[in-house]
């Protein structure tokens, strides 16, 4: 069973995900990390192999606060299906969107 884990403390890396689910015997642990700045987003995923295991994770871990922080622990969901961002690089303007200034 894949398990999402969410509101993490960015300081938790990997390896400490890791021991924070020890207990449970992960077959695979995964951090979440930007790309652009390469940090935590803040979630990963835990996959556990014994179904009760995992189940017990999720009760045991679910609410645990991490240094000031409450877990979210949920069975983790299929992704789902997105449509394309749109590109806005190719405007130019920065951030301004499609607003232009007006002139009275």
């Amino acid at each position: 069973m894949k398990l999402y884990i969410g509101n993490l403390p960015f300081s938790v890396d990997e390896e400490g995900l890791k021991k924070l689910f020890a207990a449970y015997n992960p077959e695979e642990v995964t951090l979440i990390i930007n790309k652009f700045s390469n940090r935590s987003k803040g979630f990963g995923f835990v996959t556990i192999a014994d179904e009760e295991t995992a189940k017990k994770a999720l009760a045991e871990m679910n609410d645990k606060e991490v240094e000031g922080r409450k877990l979210k622990v949920n069975e983790a969901r299929p992704m789902e299906e997105r449509p394309p961002r749109r590109d806005f690089s190719s405007r130019g303007g920065g951030s301004r969107g499609n607003f232009q200034r007006r002139r009275f």
